[in-house]
Order: structure tokens, then C-alpha cells, then sequence
């Protein structure tokens, strides 16, 4: 089976309605309804608004210690929340190496 169609199969058998599934490989979550999209493109547009608008408003030495807090606590404290977003909205993270077989999703 093309593996393209295997992950959309995994996305697509969501049982839960869960926003963000477990990546096939790895650890960690991926989008799977257009709730977790949604996150996922507010996020990079707060990020996005907050790198522009640090550009525009830069009118002295950007590499001091302050303009550095002030840059990325905004970014941490962002993506606290959709790292909690994700673990509430999504199945719980854990590794995994390919796609779940038949026999383990009975569990």
C-alpha cells in the first residue's frame, strides 16, 4: 500500500475525535481534524506577528539580553500552550515505530 494512503487511513480512523494523532514514527502529535490545523496555524501566525513586529520596533542594539527575554518568553510561553493543547486534545504521546497494526489498536 502507497504509504501516502496509509497515513491518511491513520489519520482518518479517529474514533475519538481527537484534534492531534500520534506520529506514525517517533514521538509526538500531528494534526488530524481541522480543530488541530487551526491551533497549529494560530501558533505560527502569533509567531509570525510577534517576529514583524520585533523587527519593526527595533530602534537600538537587538542583541541585548533584554530584547532577547522580551523576544522569546512571548515564544515559550506559546508553545507551552500548544504542547497543552496538543496533550489535551490529542491521544497520549508515546514512541512508536511505523503504523499500529489491527492487534494493537484492540488494546
Amino acid at each position: 500500500m502507497n504509504i501516502f494512503k496509509k497515513y491518511r487511513n491513520y489519520l482518518k480512523d479517529n474514533p475519538h475525535g481527537y484534534w492531534f494523532k500520534r506520529k506514525p514514527f517517533g514521538w509526538g502529535w500531528t494534526p488530524a481534524k481541522w480543530q488541530g490545523w487551526c491551533a497549529i496555524l494560530v501558533y505560527i501566525a502569533l509567531i509570525l506577528i510577534l517576529v514583524l513586529s520585533r523587527e519593526e520596533s527595533i530602534p537600538g542594539n537587538p542583541d541585548s539580553g533584554s530584547n532577547f527575554l522580551v523576544f522569546a518568553f512571548p515564544i515559550i510561553v506559546l508553545t507551552v500552550l500548544l504542547i497543552t493543547v496538543a496533550y489535551k486534545k490529542g491521544e497520549k504521546p508515546r514512541w512508536q515505530w511505523g503504523f499500529p497494526s489491527e492487534d494493537k489498536d484492540a488494546k
